[in-house]
C-alpha cells in the first residue's frame, strides 16, 4: 500500500488508485481505542500505547516508556473495507491471562509471548498480536482487552507548543558512529532502520512501522552514558554474527524470538541491554549492524 485510503473506496486500489486519508482510521479506530494515532509511511496508521502507569526499573535505571514500555498498534489497508492490524502489548504477569482470553474470544490472533528485558521490577512480558477484519471491529476488541491492563487508553491533554526536545547526549556523534539516524522523543534517542528487502507476512509487505524495522533505543542515563535497548530483525544467517558482535562490546543480548507466524523470511528478533558510556555503545550497535542487510540512509 502507498497511502492510507479511505475505507468506502478500498476498491481503487484493485486499479492502482491511491486516496490519501486519515479520517476513516480516526472515525473506525481511534476513536474506539481512545487515543489517536498517526499516518505512517507504507500507509500505516499507528497507535502509540506507553506504559506511563507503570514504574519499571533495571539494573537502578528507571526505564522510560519509550526505551522499552511502549505498547502499540498498526493498522494498514487489506482488502475491500478491510484492514489487518498488528502489535505489541506491554503486559505485566498478572494482565497476561485476562488480556490473552479477551482477545482469543474476540478473533485476534496471539503471535508471541515473551520478556523483552532481564531482572527488571515489575516484570513485564510482551504479546505480539495479529488480526484481520473490519477495523471497528478489531479495534473494539483491542479496546476491551486492553482495557483488563493498566495501559492509558486516553490521550494526554494538549500540551501548550514547546521548543524542541532535547537530550542529553551527543546524538551527531552517534548517528556518525551507527550510521543512521535517530529521532528524539520521550527523553529518548531511537533509531528505526529498515532492512534492505520488506520482510512479508501472510504474503503482504510489511512496511517499517509495522514493526520490521530495526529498533535501537538510547536513553541518557549521566555523564556520557546510555541504556540501550530494543530489538534487531534478523534472518536465521544473522542471528549468531550479530549475537557474538553485541556480548563482544559489553551488550547483553537479553532475548530471541518470532514476533509473526507466517514471516517470509523467516525472522528473528533479538532484544539487548547496557548501560555503559553512549559512544562506547554505539561502536557495538555499528558492529552488530554490520552483519544486518539494512537500508542504506
Amino acid at each position: 500500500m502507498k497511502s492510507v485510503v479511505t475505507l468506502g473506496l478500498l476498491g481503487l486500489l484493485a486499479l492502482g488508485g491511491a486516496v490519501n486519508a486519515a479520517e476513516p482510521w480516526d472515525q473506525a479506530v481511534a476513536t474506539t481505542i481512545g487515543k489517536p494515532g498517526t499516518e505512517m509511511p507504507g500507509g500505516v496508521y499507528r497507535i502509540g500505547l506507553p506504559r506511563g502507569d507503570l514504574h519499571v526499573t533495571l539494573d537502578g535505571v528507571t526505564l522510560k516508556p519509550a526505551l522499552a514500555l511502549g505498547s502499540w498498534l498498526a493498522f494498514v489497508a487489506h482488502g475491500r473495507g478491510q484492514a489487518m492490524v498488528m502489535g505489541d502489548l506491554v503486559l505485566t504477569d498478572t494482565e497476561v491471562n485476562p488480556v490473552m482470553a479477551k482477545l482469543i474470544g474476540g478473533g485476534i490472533e496471539i503471535t508471541a509471548l515473551h520478556n523483552h528485558l532481564l531482572r527488571n521490577t515489575p516484570h513485564t512480558m510482551y504479546m505480539h498480536v495479529a488480526g484481520h477484519g473490519d477495523p471497528a471491529a478489531l479495534a473494539k476488541v483491542l479496546h476491551d482487552a486492553l482495557a483488563l491492563s493498566g495501559t492509558p487508553l486516553s490521550a494526554p491533554p494538549a500540551a501548550a507548543p514547546t521548543a524542541p526536545e532535547t537530550i542529553d547526549l551527543d546524538t551527531a556523534a552517534l548517528d556518525r558512529i551507527i550510521g543512521h539516524k535517530g529521532k528524539v522523543g520521550g527523553g529518548v534517542y531511537a533509531y528505526g532502520i529498515p532492512r534492505a528487502e520488506a520482510p512479508r507476512d501472510g504474503g503482504m509487505a510489511l512496511p517499517p512501522a509495522m514493526g520490521s524495522a530495526e529498533a535501537i533505543n538510547f536513553q541518557p542515563t549521566g555523564g556520557g552514558k546510555a541504556a540501550i535497548t530494543g530489538d534487531f530483525v534478523l534472518t536465521a544467517a544473522e542471528v549468531n554474527p550479530v549475537l557474538r558482535a553485541l556480548r563482544e562490546n559489553g551488550i547483553e543480548v537479553t532475548a530471541l524470538h518470532n514476533h509473526m507466524l507466517d514471516d517470509e523470511p523467516r525472522l528473528f528478533f533479538m532484544h539487548f541491554w547496557a548501560n555503559d558510556d553512549a559512544q562506547k555503545l554505539g561502536r557495538g550497535i555499528a558492529a552488530a549492524l554490520s552483519h544486518v542487510a539494512v537500508a542504506t540512509s
